[in-house]
């Protein structure tokens, strides 16, 4: 729920929404950069609605159906401030599906592991070509798309180096 939170809020700081601005945000802003997918929205909101975190108001113009409006609380920024600096210092250690392959290597064909890695490898490395186009094209619309990208891409480079030290072993 910590991530559903600082998104919502995060979003919510920006200025207030309503649901299906919200969603299409997340489906079209950030889903892209960041992998995030939302099934619902709304039930995050009604919690954070409930500990007073954000409030909703009904809107409605014209013959339109209503809407919620979203808006953050004074206590929803307080706590927007509190994950997002815990965000910044949070370090977990992340799981890549390989590493459990890693695991039991030993027992696996070495011809067919060296051909699966230099897979991996070619396409690790037009993951980091198509990251660093799009890097290039949201230095121009977006500084935080643009710095999301090029942590990605760090990650992707990382990868790259110790795949392609993993095929050096075979």
């Amino acid at each position: 729920m910590i991530e559903n939170e600082l998104l919502f809020l995060g979003l919510l700081v920006e200025g207030p929404r309503h649901g299906y601005e919200i969603k299409r945000h997340i489906e079209e802003e950030l889903g892209p950069h960041t992998g995030l997918k939302i099934k619902s929205i709304y039930y995050p909101l009604k919690k954070m609605e409930e500990t007073g975190l954000i409030e909703k108001q009904v809107g409605r113009q014209g013959l339109w159906p209503q809407k919620y409006v979203y808006r953050i609380t004074p206590k929803g920024k307080k706590k927007f401030d509190e994950l997002i600096g815990e965000s910044f210092v949070s370090i977990e250690r992340p799981f890549f599906q390989m590493d459990l392959s890693l695991y039991f290597l030993p027992l696996a064909d070495k011809t067919m592991v060296k051909r699966r890695l230099k897979t991996r490898l070619a396409l690790l490395k037009r993951v980091a070509r198509e990251l660093a186009a799009l890097k290039e094209k949201s230095s121009v619309n977006s500084k935080s798309t643009f710095l999301i990208l090029q942590h990605d891409l760090d990650l992707v480079e990382a990868e790259i180096a110790s795949t392609a030290r993993l095929i050096n072993q075979f």
